[in-house]
């Protein structure tokens, strides 16, 4: 077993390299192959230290996981992505926790069951079964087969507790109490499930990514105490570095939206979101329309341009449109830049790996607190899809649901142009009091379009 370390040594510093180069949208794709060849490596390792399994079945397995996994990542669009992140971090999560139940079912009341390896494989369960139906809940919202908005009711918080004392109750009962412990294992399955469902009905659309980013850590924990169940060094080391790292995503994601990481936890986030900002609710506000024509010509006049990229973009497959604009504008010596905020879109990141697959420079994508002091010297602000984030509802109005949120600036530019299909609202589910600031005007109509018009009149100018 000791060259079989080694190799998992080899394979862990592989995923360490490839995350420390998914840090970077040009350096992303290598680290992505050096932690493949990682888990390669980890897997080939496995096999062949481990006797007595069946290679045929294992030949099968990955032939199908190989087709699936092809197949989503082929056919799923940009905008599916954080669906299928959903998806793959409740599979995760359910792999660990079918893994582990196995492993109970094998070895539980025999010479082998000690109290550490049913510790670990409640654990294990536990984690695995809750990732499962969480992530499965989290993308029927992003879906839209579950409504966005948060889902609460009177006691719900109550109810979480109640559940929770139970499913602590039934994992002790696992451990401690050998006569009835399958029962105890069924109940906290079933328990399991239950909370993962219980803990992100909750939680309303605009806080998807950090529910993402928490489920991803989850599966990487599940993950690690599966490890610990199979007494595996390179699944724990695997299933370590990815909670780890889901967990410091999830911080960041909560600093960009003002919340705690216990609200998020304990499934609270959302709860306050309920019906529109007091302020907008009820406000007539003056929308201004203007053509790409009328839109030209204030880009003509312009000197400096932030471009704030949203979900809208990412639903036209606007990054190469905008990519164009943004190019043309600079042959003509203005300065263009990108701001983007933690969680402008539906998942960490969104805006980064849209823009990089338009081969946008990286220099010119700026974050929230560098971005936000270029606003009071930047003549256009063109806003792309995005909506909560660029709403300065939060910064005064205590009733509404992002109030405290950090936003981007935009309305402290010289000239703000919205481009959105529609009136309709954010994932907040509240109007945007910027349309109606008297520095702001919109240009309706899909954003590939638009900016394709856009392109055409200012070359005509």
């Amino acid at each position: 077993m000791g060259y079989i370390n080694l190799f998992y040594v080899l394979a862990a510093v592989c995923f360490i390299f490839g995350l420390k180069k998914l840090g970077h949208p040009k350096t992303a794709r290598n680290g992505n192959m050096i932690a493949s060849v990682g888990m390669l490596i980890a897997i080939v390792a496995t096999l062949v230290g481990f006797g007595g399994i069946d290679f045929k079945l294992i030949a099968v397995g990955m032939i199908i996981g190989a087709i699936v996994g092809a197949t989503f990542a082929i056919k799923v669009k940009m905008t599916g992505m954080p669906q299928m992140v959903a998806i793959f971090n409740g599979f995760g999560g359910g792999a660990s926790a079918l893994v582990a139940a196995a492993e109970f079912y094998t070895k539980a009341g025999t010479v082998e069951s000690s109290t550490f390896l049913l510790s670990t494989i409640v654990l294990s369960v536990l984690i695995g079964t809750l990732t499962f139906t969480g992530s499965f809940i989290a993308f029927g919202k992003l879906q839209g087969f579950i409504s966005g908005q948060p889902i609460v009711f009177p006691g719900q918080k109550i109810l979480n507790a109640l559940i929770a004392l139970v499913m602590i109750a039934f994992a002790v009962g696992v451990v401690l109490v050998p006569a009835n412990m399958m029962w105890y294992f069924i109940g906290l399955v079933v328990v399991a499930a239950l909370i993962g469902v219980t803990l992100v009905i909750p939680i309303g659309g605009a806080d998807m990514p950090v529910v993402i980013s928490l489920l991803n850590s989850y599966s990487g924990v599940a993950a690690a105490a599966t490890g610990f169940v199979l007494l595996n060094n390179g699944l724990i080391i695997s299933g370590a570095l990815v909670g780890a790292s889901g967990l410091i995503l999830t911080n960041i994601m909560c600093k960009g939206m003002n919340r705690s990481l216990a609200n998020v936890i304990f499934g609270a986030v959302g709860l306050e979101q309920e019906g529109a900002s007091g302020d907008a609710a009820g406000k007539q506000m003056n929308i201004k329309s203007y053509s790409t024509e009328e839109a030209a010509m204030i880009f003509d006049a312009a000197e400096k341009v932030i471009i704030v990229p949203g979900y809208g973009l990412a639903v036209a497959q606007a990054q190469h449109a905008v990519r164009e604009v943004a190019e043309y504008l600079e042959g003509k010596g203005k300065t263009v830049l990108y701001a983007i905020h933690p969680v402008a879109g539906r998942m960490p990141g969104h805006m980064n790996v849209l823009l990089a697959e338009a081969n946008v420079p990286y220099e010119h994508l700026k974050d929230l607190d560098e971005i936000n002091p270029e606003f009071e010297t930047c003549d256009v602000a063109l806003v792309l899809g995005a909506n909560d984030v660029v709403n300065p509802a939060a910064r005064h109005d205590t009733t509404s649901p992002i109030y405290g949120m950090p936003i981007l600036d935009v309305d402290k530019s010289r000239t703000v142009i919205i481009n959105k299909r529609t009136m309709n609202p954010g994932f907040a589910g509240i109007q945007n009091e910027l349309f109606g600031f008297d520095n702001s005007i919109m240009v309706f109509g899909d954003a590939k379009s638009m900016l394709t018009d856009l392109l055409k009149d200012l070359k005509e100018l």
